[in-house]
């Protein structure tokens, strides 16, 4: 993805490795905080920033204070899934992936030093999603072709992912920011996904019912690729729930989002195939 805005100016936020400062202390030192995303917009105990810095936006991400537990995670959790996630957004650079600048361990935890990226949360509440004018119900009633596209970057996010071995984990539309005016699509908060695959040992994972799979309600579950097919395929049925899935795309979506792991496709390089075949008979327009 190209950078927005100015050119990356010279500033702690990019190449301080510590700070004895709190994560508010030194973006403050660092820049102005135009923005600020905790407990009123997400339940993880996360806390976000979005700082401007000689004209430049950041989006820093922190695990939040110290001593504060949610029904999520503690504090320990939040900040190890952090440093994951900036495993994860080192291993692969995509336009759909906000670029991670730097990683700032402060006594709070670490601060990932992200781009700023222009758009809307898909998720809102339950009673939201029915609303004119909030962005889920924008978003899905958009032409089909925008959704289209907009799932084709995720699943080719995803394959490139599942490529190196990552298996998506508490994938739902709050993963999703949506720029309706460039029809851009980003994916954020990847913090939980993990190398696999790996044996369910939780019972019930984090996650949306809506997109989640049999095999993670199931304790002693193989979570692997076919899991992450399963997600890819509820989003494409969440994302059209109001309209329908459109018939060309229409046999993979079913495919993916059968119950049995056996019967969906095994591999995301596979699903991304059968979704690019039916995509290039069906009637994309431009590419």
């Amino acid at each position: 993805m190209s950078p927005e805005g100015p050119q990356l100016p010279s500033t702690p936020l990019l190449t301080a490795r510590e700070t004895p400062l709190s994560a508010v202390e030194f973006l403050r030192a660092c820049g102005e905080i135009f923005a600020r995303f905790g407990e009123e917009t997400q339940d993880s105990g996360n806390i976000s920033y979005g700082v401007d810095v000689g004209g430049r936006r950041f989006f820093v991400k922190t695990p939040g204070d110290l001593g504060v537990s949610t029904a999520w995670a503690d504090h320990r959790v939040r900040g190890d899934l952090l440093r994951n996630a900036a495993v994860l957004a080192r291993s692969l650079t995509h336009r759909a992936l906000p670029a991670l600048h730097h990683v700032v361990e402060a006594p709070d935890g670490p601060l990932l030093v992200y781009d700023w990226v222009e758009g809307l949360l898909l998720r809102v509440e339950a009673a939201e999603r029915t609303r004119p004018g909030s962005s889920f119900h924008r978003f899905v009633h958009l032409p089909p072709e925008a959704i289209l596209r907009a799932l084709d970057e995720i699943y080719d996010v995803h394959r490139r992912l599942a490529a190196r071995g990552w298996i998506a984990c508490d994938f739902y539309d709050g993963s999703v920011i949506y720029d309706f005016e460039r029809h851009a699509v980003h994916l954020v908060d990847l913090d939980n996904y993990q190398r696999g695959p790996f044996v369910n040992e939780m019972g019930r994972m984090f996650g949306s019912t809506r997109f989640m799979a049999p095999e993670e309600f199931a304790r002693g579950a193989r979570i692997d690729e076919g899991t992450t097919v399963f997600t890819m395929g509820r989003a494409a049925a969440v994302f059209f729930e109001p309209t329908g899935i459109p018939a060309e795309v229409r046999e993979v979506v079913e495919r993916a989002c059968r119950e049995e792991p056996a019967e969906r496709y095994p591999t995301l390089a596979a699903f991304h195939e059968a979704w690019t075949r039916a995509r290039d008979g069906g009637t994309r327009q431009g590419g």
